[in-house]
């Protein structure tokens, strides 16, 4: 049996100024055939690395949530720190039906999403897990077993992952997220966005899979899980309403900044994972 999840990186669904010629229109085209592509690959499970809005405006909520539920998918959103700069966590939860962290067990995988993001903290972006989120992640990785665990999160371990070193760019460095990932017995995959460039990387027994902004570069990551392998496929959406649209967003938004060079290699955007047990030569 094989599973399949979709991923997507930071969307910056954003608030916009309507005295903006066209702003409108190249908004509500962007996003909504973006989010048509995302949603209409069959999977068990759409996820967002968080940085889903752009300021976590009730209305950006609105707004992106209206058009992922188009499509009856199981939608799952981890929060970015970009997702509670203008509301409480509590108050982003209750809007949009979240979990704030949770742990999915199946038959081929377990599956973490958890919450890095700082409340309302417009200064500091860097990511940050408290005392409780850490006891139970201890838990999820222990319990996990031998089974491959896949962790979803909108910041980067520490120096793992291309600017994952910066200061502000990852978890903070004094979480010593190692502690808890080296007890894992078996495979570990841990997926991120937040440094808006894409990498792939592998530490130990994990590998960690890092996705650009949306606004950017224009692809999502197809996950596909069987008894042999885990593998990670890049897709690009390209769309003339997309890729023609996109330039209009990003150079007329707040707290966002259009990079470039931030595609890589292929070994940047995909890879795959083998799950066959090693056979030791005597």
């Amino acid at each position: 049996m094989t599973m399949k999840l979709v991923v997507m990186g930071d969307l910056h669904y954003s608030a916009i100024d309507e005295n903006v010629q066209g702003l409108f229109e190249a908004r509500a085209t962007f996003y909504g055939k973006f989010i048509e592509r995302f949603l209409e690959i069959d999977a068990d499970a759409h996820v967002s690395l968080g940085d889903l809005t752009n300021y976590g405006l009730s209305l950006e909520l609105e707004g992106i949530y209206t058009l992922l539920r188009k499509k009856e998918r199981n939608f799952i959103h981890v929060l970015g720190n970009h997702d509670l700069y203008a509301q409480p966590r509590q108050e982003v939860l209750k809007q949009t039906g979240q979990c704030r962290y949770h742990s999915i067990t199946t038959e081929e995988a377990v599956f973490a999403f958890l919450d890095t993001a700082k409340e309302m903290d417009y200064e500091d972006w860097g990511g940050w897990i408290d005392e409780e989120q850490l006891l139970w992640f201890e838990e999820v990785v222990r319990d996990s077993g031998t089974k491959p665990l896949l962790v979803f999160a909108h910041h980067p371990v520490y120096n793992t992952t291309k600017r994952s070193d910066r200061e502000k760019g990852s978890i903070h460095p004094d979480i010593d997220m190692w502690k808890i990932l080296e007890t894992k017995k078996g495979i570990g995959m841990y997926f991120n966005g937040h440094t808006h460039i894409d990498s792939i990387e592998k530490q130990k027994n994990w590998t960690f899979v890092q996705m650009s902004a949306c606004l950017d570069q224009h692809a999502l990551r197809v996950i596909e899980i069987s008894n042999e392998e885990i593998s990670v496929s890049a897709i690009d959406i390209l769309d003339e309403e997309v890729m023609k649209n996109a330039p209009m967003i990003y150079n007329n938004i707040s707290h966002y900044r259009h990079q470039t060079d931030i595609r890589g290699e292929d070994i940047d955007r995909e890879c795959c994972v083998s799950l066959k047990p090693v056979v030791e030569v005597l």
